[in-house]
């Protein structure tokens, strides 16, 4: 699985980006996906996550982002989005999309190089 992020940009505070991850290969439905960020100086932090359908497609969110974030997939067309509202300085990160496909047989962890979003006030 390669996963490539885009939507990353500058945008002012309170204001909303989406973000998207275009994954290749097969057996995209079948793995968990999440989004990680990585501040200046920072390890990577969890953001939201997202199971497969057949775990009900159950989300989880960072307790830090109050609501702002919504994270969905469309298996359909091997995407993962996150719609970023609401947004705010401390949101300035390296987002990076990650999937979890180990309950596939051969296949393990994989992530994309990140897209930059950078949040002025």
């Amino acid at each position: 699985v390669q996963l490539v992020e885009s939507g990353g940009g500058s945008v002012q505070a309170g204001g909303s980006l989406k973000l998207s991850c275009e994954a290749s290969g097969a057996n995209f439905s079948r793995c968990d996906m999440d989004w990680a960020r990585q501040a200046p100086g920072k390890e990577h932090d969890p953001v939201s996550s997202i199971s497969t359908i057949s775990s009900d497609g159950t989300t989880t969110y960072a307790d830090s982002l109050e609501g702002r974030f919504t994270i969905s997939r469309d298996n359909a067309k091997n995407m993962l989005y996150l719609q970023m509202n609401n947004v705010k300085a401390e949101d300035t990160a390296v987002y990076i999309c990650r999937a979890d496909c180990t309950v596939v047989p051969g296949m393990g962890y994989y992530w994309g190089k990140g897209a930059l979003v950078t949040i002025s006030s």
